[in-house]
């Protein structure tokens, strides 16, 4: 599979389905959902840029991602957003019994978020979940989490815990040598499934300006986010066109 690079990070030329197939067939793999403000918290850490491009997949989340791919490499790539990914893979999994275990948010959402699969997908098959303290990633990655996700092994645990500090998390869960599950961090993305939260019409993703409608939602939560980031990525995107800063890697 190709990775291109965006900004400072590698992001995986994929489709929906491809990565479904991977989630639902392989071990040990680790995801990341990258949008701009991903990318840029990553141009500017080498600590979390180091973390993200050791993933095994590295998925266009956000539009200007996608697009960012297509304009420098040509390749006509697709958004692969949290939401999307989260319920492919689900339906994929039905084929062949994947395990599922949600480790992060609320007891809340996690427990609606269960109600809605099992009445939408009668036959999925649901590990567990475990919604600790959101404490620092070290506490969140421990050795009793360890132990608990390796009783039960998984086949994917889903990271809700938001950016950074789910990536830090699947980053030592995966270098421990008691966890094999596939691990992705899957944001807040699962609050869109379980109903707490309300998802933009896909017509506005589609276009790139989700980010408006989830601004009106949670303003406090996300204006920096959107206001400053998105302009660092237009910024620093403008330079890597400039500089014709590209790479492709394969793995």
């Amino acid at each position: 599979m190709k990775k291109v690079k965006i900004l400072k990070t590698n992001i995986s030329q994929v489709s929906l389905s491809k990565a479904a197939e991977i989630l639902t067939s392989s071990k040990n793999t680790t995801v990341a959902v990258c949008n701009a403000n991903s990318l840029v918290r990553s141009y500017r850490s080498s600590e979390l840029n180091k973390i993200l491009n050791s993933f095994n997949l590295n998925l266009p989340d956000g539009f200007s991602v996608a697009k960012a791919s297509s304009i420098l490499y040509s390749n006509d790539q697709k958004r692969v957003d949290g939401f999307k990914i989260f319920k492919e893979t689900i339906k994929k999994g039905l084929e062949n019994n994947t395990s599922h275990y949600f480790f992060g948010n609320s007891e809340d959402v996690i427990s609606k978020l269960i109600l809605v699969l099992k009445s939408e997908y009668p036959d999925i098959n649901i590990a567990g979940y475990n919604c600790p303290p959101m404490s620092s990633a070290e506490t969140l990655s421990s050795i009793s989490y360890q132990e608990l996700i390796s009783q039960l092994n998984p086949d994917i645990v889903w990271v809700s815990l938001g950016f950074p500090k789910q990536e830090y998390v699947v980053n030592e869960l995966s270098n421990s040598e008691k966890v094999t599950s596939n691990l992705v961090g899957i944001g807040f993305a699962i609050e869109w499934v379980a109903g707490t939260k309300v998802k933009a019409p896909e017509f506005l993703a589609n276009i790139g300006v989700e980010w408006i409608f989830r601004l009106i939602q949670e303003p406090k939560r996300l204006y920096k986010r959107y206001l400053i980031d998105n302009t660092l990525f237009v910024i620093y995107f403008l330079k890597q066109i400039l500089t014709n800063d590209k790479k492709v890697t394969s793995e």
